[in-house]
């Protein structure tokens, strides 16, 4: 009586067991794209960032296996406090698995707390702050397409090198410009330059003058935009007017999207270098997938390489969950999953995610064409440079990130 007890014991144990596996472990998974769908970064991320996850679950081929994969996406109005109470709402009642995208830096390092506490999965594409993978890197994070330390040492590099020697700074007052600022100055002082001064501006202003004015009093050869997006194309377009370019000033923008050149057009960008890890005429993958994306867009624009790592990122997740055998919903384990198998798409080509979050791909130095060089749609960009995937990005031993030690 005694053993046929405890033999009932061990099988009810083992069926719940077997109950429990099955409940958390399952061929489904919900995917959430965050991002800014209605302000000055909307044509970074916005609906071509949903797109892009949804064409990235099309390719993975995973629903034709029997998966079950949604897509939902939202504004989080570049306010850290709308992004947190969202991503809160899509893990707590969505039973979302995995949050994509992001930009704005405070709006993705509040989110890549969130992530961490709730153990899901963080794919970042938007925000540039390489604070993601050093001091506030953590094991749910994928820090996937640039950051502040590559477009540093990319741009402002070669522009110091070019003989831009004296800096004055034109910076949007949130975290991601404040990195970009000083990720920027450390490469321009180690590399022999000097920092004259910067100002800093408001997310999303509309009038730089008294900025700009500044910049010009300074003197400086180089004026580093560390902005983006909207702030940008409007600094940029400002700037014009008050001959800061033709009085002798080179302008430096130090993030710009393709999105950001097909606003300036060329008569206005030409000439103008950064730092870009995707180009949608790269080569005939790129070319491939750019134009299946640009079919799909209601206003028939190419990818910018935040969408792009979108696609990419997420390719990659899906192919290691259907290397895991189902979707075990922890965060910690898919991302040690997603680090330890090397990654290959058609836009980033191979490559490998670091013990810190850390996607490494080269980066390329781009300079905007002439209009005369341009000779068909999108054609704006011609390749100067090319950074490789072992110097594009914060080298382990000047990295903080307990990950990394591990």
């Amino acid at each position: 009586m005694t053993r046929s007890l405890a033999m009932l014991t061990l099988t009810s144990a083992l069926v719940a067991a077997a109950g429990a596996f099955a409940q958390t472990t399952d061929k489904n998974a919900k995917i959430g794209v965050l991002n800014d769908q209605s302000s000055l970064y909307a044509d970074v991320s916005g609906a071509g960032s949903t797109l892009a996850a949804q064409m990235a679950v099309e390719d993975s081929g995973l629903t034709g296996k029997g998966w079950k994969i949604d897509v939902i996406s939202a504004d989080h109005q570049n306010k850290p406090d709308v992004g947190t109470n969202i991503a809160r709402q899509w893990f707590d009642v969505e039973k979302v698995d995995v949050i994509a995208d992001v930009p704005t830096s405070s709006v993705g390092l509040a989110i890549n707390n969130v992530v961490k506490e709730k153990n899901g999965v963080y794919l970042n594409s938007g925000a540039a702050a390489s604070d993601l993978t050093t001091t506030q890197c953590s094991p749910n994070t994928v820090h996937w397409t640039y950051d502040t330390y590559l477009l540093a040492n990319g741009t402002g590099k070669a522009l110091v090198k070019a003989g831009g020697d004296t800096w004055y700074f034109l910076t949007a007052d949130y975290a991601f410009g404040h990195a970009l600022e000083r990720d920027t100055s450390a490469v321009v002082t180690a590399n022999g330059g000097k920092i004259l001064g910067g100002v800093r501006h408001p997310l999303n202003t509309s009038d730089f003058s008294s900025f700009l004015l500044q910049a010009q009093a300074s003197k400086a050869k180089i004026v580093g935009l560390a902005n983006a997006g909207g702030d940008t194309t409007n600094s940029i377009k400002q700037a014009a007017e008050f001959g800061i370019v033709t009085g002798g000033q080179k302008l430096a923008g130090l993030l710009m999207f393709i999105s950001d050149i097909h606003a300036l057009g060329l008569n206005t960008a030409q000439g103008m270098n950064f730092t870009e890890t995707f180009y949608w005429d790269l080569n005939d993958q790129t070319r491939a997938f750019s134009k299946r994306f640009s079919e799909r867009m209601r206003n028939k624009a190419m990818p910018t390489m935040v969408q792009a790592g979108v696609y990419a990122a997420t390719l990659h997740y899906l192919k290691t969950l259907e290397a895991l055998g189902g979707n075990p919903h922890d965060g910690v384990k898919v991302v040690a999953k997603m680090k330890e198998m090397p990654t290959d798409d058609p836009l980033f080509g191979k490559g490998t995610i670091r013990a810190d979050g850390r996607k490494l791909h080269p980066g390329y130095l781009f300079e905007v064409k002439k209009p005369s060089e341009s000779k068909y749609p999108w054609d704006y960009y011609k390749l100067v440079a090319t950074i490789p995937a072992d110097e594009a990005f914060t080298p382990v031993d000047k990295s903080p990130c307990p990950l990394l030690k591990k």
